[in-house]
């Protein structure tokens, strides 16, 4: 009898163990050099480290998508990596997991402003000016300069959304970055960022995801794009002749979130908490370089990359932080406005 239990218990614990390799969660991300660097950084060490397999998604950040899985209790995404704006109105909403710090093993290195209600931050990156020198005769310095189409001449590409497209419309009208929101939160600031939009309007090729900009100016399709400064790096590594100009820059976090009622609550914490070591952070900085939000990854980089961060002393001097408090309270109603104004002929 004894021989049989203990048989049993075998067989249960193997069945047990080839459970859990075979075990998988889904994780989402926005897609391009991102994605591919996160699978080098996380996703595949994950695999190794846990046996878990990581089903690798990606979103534009299609808040209603989500939504729709959480009021429908058919949450299928475990993991999403997610723009601190975006996190804080799905928190408002109750689409996120609060996040249990006492799960979060590396909670005490990370740097400030990477702790929120619903979300772990994993990165900074920032939205800067990236130009083709080979299509432009000067260099911009700014965003009066990408505004001046007489000066600069070509088609030029932004992101279809208010945010950041606003913040760069005033401050190619000449607001100091100090005055960008208190600007924008009258509606006379409204006003101006859309009268300086109608000027670009004609010149302007939009993009929607993280990956356009880069491919647009290759291509020549555009002289100049506001672009994910990572993505450009990403691009220079290769070979190609971009630039980018760090004056003026828009800085914001990129945070892990959990959806409401995930079926893997456990899993998804392994996986952030993996993701989030400083040697993983590394890796991941290694090939996108944005700044990481462990301390002690920043400490393990090369200077020559740690220079070329959104978090590098010289690149934060004249740099505008998003302000998530202002798009929680203004965005719905102004991304409604930017839709309607970027339909019209």
């Amino acid at each position: 009898m004894s021989k049989k239990i203990i048989a049993v218990s075998l067989l249960s614990t193997i069945a047990l163990a080839n459970q859990a390799m075979a075990e998988k969660i889904t994780v989402i991300s926005y897609g391009g050099a991102s994605k591919d660097a996160q699978q080098v950084a996380f996703y595949k060490p994950f695999k190794d480290h846990s046996g878990t397999d990581i089903v690798a998604g990606e979103w534009n950040g299609e808040m209603a998508k989500l939504k729709a899985m959480v009021e429908t209790k058919s949450v299928n995404w475990d993991v999403l990596d997610v723009e601190d704006t975006d996190l804080a109105r799905g928190c408002e909403e109750g689409l996120f997991e609060k996040i249990d710090y006492s799960k979060v093993s590396s909670k005490g290195d990370l740097i400030p402003g990477a702790q929120q209600e619903c979300g772990v931050g994993i990165f900074v990156w920032s939205n800067v000016l990236a130009y083709n020198p080979d299509k432009l005769n000067g260099a911009p310095k700014d965003w009066k300069d990408f505004w001046d189409t007489k000066k600069f001449p070509g088609k030029r590409s932004l992101r279809k959304s208010a945010r950041g497209s606003l913040e760069f419309a005033l401050m190619a009208d000449g607001v100091p970055v100090a005055d960008v929101y208190k600007t924008l939160s009258t509606p006379e600031g409204v006003n101006r960022a859309f009268a300086k939009l109608d000027e670009l309007k004609p010149f302007i090729q939009w993009w929607e995801a993280g990956a356009q900009p880069p491919q647009y100016l290759v291509s020549g399709d555009v002289v100049m794009s506001s672009a994910y400064s990572g993505r450009i790096h990403a691009v220079q590594k290769t070979g190609v002749n971009l630039k980018t100009v760090w004056n003026q820059n828009l800085y914001q976090f990129d945070d892990w979130a959990i959806p409401k009622g995930t079926p893997n609550l456990e899993a998804a914490y392994e996986f952030i908490n993996f993701a989030m070591r400083p040697e993983q952070q590394k890796i991941y900085t290694e090939k996108m370089a944005y700044g990481p939000s462990n301390k002690i990854a920043a400490s393990l980089l090369d200077e020559s990359l740690a220079a070329d961060l959104p978090t590098a002393p010289e690149n934060m001097k004249n740099a505008l932080k998003i302000d998530v408090d202002f798009w929680l309270e203004y965005g719905e109603s102004l991304e409604e406005r930017f839709i309607a104004w970027s339909s019209k002929k």
